[in-house]
């Protein structure tokens, strides 16, 4: 910890997507600058297709990674045939963060109203390391960001946040 109580976690991005590029990804590319303006380390940054294996392959070797404390995907999480991000990661969690996709929804209600049923926002634990799943729209991602995960990256939050328990998360 810093003398400031901030502790820097290291968070990897994936973006989900049949159409993004580097060039074309804005919403990865705000969650990795968003990451570094935070003070955490950007770990990893990727892109994958709307294919499960291809997504619980990316995942998998960065939650078997002991330099990645956090992971981020983006895009995927919606309704239709391509949406298939949360069938990808939900069987790699050993236990679900339900509380979550419930502030998750609480908080997009208020940008986009009912529409936030649309998205299945999820997020969990695996391997000792935490997993979020937004949605691809650069509003969810940035409203899942600064409302939801960023204050509980920050070892500052009171009364606790998830940093303060990431020590203890394979015990």
């Amino acid at each position: 910890m810093t003398a400031s109580g901030f502790v820097p976690v290291r968070v990897a991005v994936l973006t989900v997507s049949d159409t993004r590029t580097e060039e074309t990804d804005t919403s990865g590319a705000y969650l990795a600058a968003a990451i570094s303006t935070a003070g955490h380390r950007l770990a990893g940054r990727a892109i994958v297709p709307d294919d499960v294996e291809a997504i619980r392959s990316a995942v998998g070797a960065w939650i078997g990674d002991p330099q990645v404390d956090v992971v981020i995907t983006t895009g995927g999480t919606g309704l239709t045939g391509r949406d298939v991000t949360v069938e990808a990661v939900a069987p790699l969690f050993d236990k679900v963060i339900e509380g979550f996709a419930v502030v998750f929804h609480n908080v997009s209600f208020r940008s986009v109203g009912l529409s936030t049923i649309q998205s299945r926002a999820c997020a969990g634990v695996a391997r000792g390391t935490f997993v979020f799943c937004l949605p691809g729209s650069g509003g969810a991602v940035r409203d899942g960001w600064e409302q939801v995960i960023a204050p509980q990256l920050d070892a500052r939050t009171r009364p606790c946040n998830l940093v303060e328990i990431m020590p203890r998360l394979e015990e």
